[in-house]
């Protein structure tokens, strides 16, 4: 059996070892047939050194506490795109 692997968003680091990351898992509805994202928020151990706001992939691990069972994988570089002339 895989672990569970998720992008998210780090969206809180105020705890010494552990981030809270914004997942986004898209879900289509029976009936209106329309795509709903549900946003779940994952705690997360840190051991990256990854800081608020930045994407980063979490896989699922064994509990190192009661509420954290996921651990930072890697850190996602984003390239910035700049435009020329302007």
């Amino acid at each position: 059996m895989s672990a569970k692997v998720f992008k998210g968003k780090v969206v809180s680091d105020k705890m010494q070892n552990t981030v809270v990351v914004a997942v986004e898992m898209p879900k289509r509805h029976d009936i209106y047939d329309k795509i709903l994202k549900n946003t779940v928020r994952l705690k997360a151990r840190n051991e990256q050194g990854v800081v608020k706001g930045d994407e980063v992939i979490i896989e699922e691990c064994r509990p190192f506490s009661k509420e954290v069972s996921f651990k930072v994988i890697s850190k996602i570089e984003k390239v910035l795109e700049g435009k020329k002339g302007k």
